[in-house]
């Protein structure tokens, strides 16, 4: 009888014991770092996320997350103080476009996108405080897509530009601007590709040589700022790659230092100041560079010596490769663009070329006007 009775209770304190594991192993959650534990997400309204301009969530912070995520808030801050919302208005009123700019001046310089404002012959400009002012063309280039307004005021809050040149692939950016109307919108990516030519700009010597990103860039977004991890603006947000009509992972922007070039030729003279060097031009090929013997399938191509032109007199030839420009590498039909675009008539240049297998640099190249010859 007794050892019947203990037994009865060995069974039930083992039962006891066994009852309290599993429930402990099955009902209660494991702890971060335990195996097989998933990493906290905590999942917010926002549309946007801060580390790479896609998906709806935010990871909640953690040591790995605080050194690898740059922490944007006070360069959005000041950012957003620096970008405007622009609707453009025909002679009725009526609203006909909308983008976005970017202040210039503290006495009221802003700019933005040509096609933002082209067709409109009115222009309201909606500052981050929600004051609105009227503003007035100063200039337009359709070449590079760039305007310049002005509106009577004072103590506003101007962008700082960056270097264009240095900004690397892989480097974290800001898009700031007001997409579907929506005031001062802020999302971010990384610099995906530079010198990007997309064919959108269909004047003659047109200048693409874009900064391709992948942050989150909408209809309204355009004229709007591209900043840096330095709070600086390296590039003006011109263009999306859609078949949608919406975002699908390319936005593309001005070089900031095309984009300053430009924006005091147009508050200096009212238009642009091009310079050209006088060459017909296309990219290296591999089939190119074996021929030539050159030491990279890259650099651009001299197809054509125009008649008169700067490349003429500095006695450049069809055949040659050039490879920079002061010292800047141009790679690419875009690049080598860009750079001459940076300069006015009448400012002299250096260039490396590669000629008949050997590197050659020429000093004191003097550039003319765009009406003095034609090609690039």
């Amino acid at each position: 009888m007794i050892r019947t009775l203990f037994s009865h209770l060995v069974v039930a304190l083992f039962s006891a014991v066994l009852t309290c594991l599993l429930f402990r192993y099955l009902a209660l959650p494991q702890l971060p770092g335990e195996a097989g534990s998933p990493k906290a997400i905590a999942v917010s309204s926002s549309k946007t996320n801060p580390s790479t301009g896609r998906g709806s969530f935010n990871v909640s912070p953690n040591k790995s997350n605080l050194v690898n995520t740059p922490d944007f808030r006070n360069i959005a801050r000041t950012a957003t103080a620096s970008v405007v919302n622009i609707a453009s208005l025909n002679a009725s009123g009526f609203q006909i476009a909308s983008g976005s700019g970017v202040i210039l001046s503290e006495n009221g310089y802003i700019m933005t996108n040509n096609h933002v404002i082209e067709d409109g012959t009115r222009y309201e400009v909606t500052f981050y405080d929600k004051r609105k002012l009227f503003a007035r063309r100063i200039g337009y280039d359709p070449t590079t897509d760039l305007a310049l307004l002005k509106v009577e005021t004072e103590g506003l809050v101007p962008v700082s530009f960056g270097n264009s040149d240095v900004v690397e692939v892989g480097e974290w950016v800001l898009a700031v601007g007001n997409p579907f109307n929506l005031s001062s919108t802020v999302t971010a990516g990384i610099v995906s590709a530079k010198a990007r030519s997309i064919q959108i700009l269909r004047e003659n010597y047109a200048i693409e040589s874009f900064i391709q990103t992948d942050a989150v860039v909408n209809p309204g977004n355009s004229g709007g700022a591209l900043i840096n991890s330095r709070g600086e603006l390296v590039g003006i947000n011109t263009a999306i790659m859609s078949e949608s009509g919406g975002y699908e992972g390319y936005s593309f922007a001005i070089p900031s230092n095309l984009v300053k070039k430009v924006i005091y030729d147009l508050k200096e003279f009212g238009w642009v100041q091009r310079a050209i060097l006088g060459v017909g031009i296309e990219d290296v090929s591999d089939e190119t560079a074996a021929r030539l013997a050159l030491p990279a399938v890259s650099g651009v191509y001299i197809n054509n010596i125009t008649p008169g032109s700067s490349a003429q007199q500095a006695g450049l030839r069809s055949g040659d490769v050039i490879i920079s420009i002061n010292g800047t590498y141009t790679g690419s039909v875009p690049e080598l663009q860009e750079q001459i675009a940076l300069f006015r008539p009448g400012d002299r240049i250096s260039l490396e070329f590669f000629r008949a297998g050997k590197r050659i640099k020429k000093d004191q190249i003097q550039l003319k006007g765009l009406q003095d010859n034609s090609g690039n």
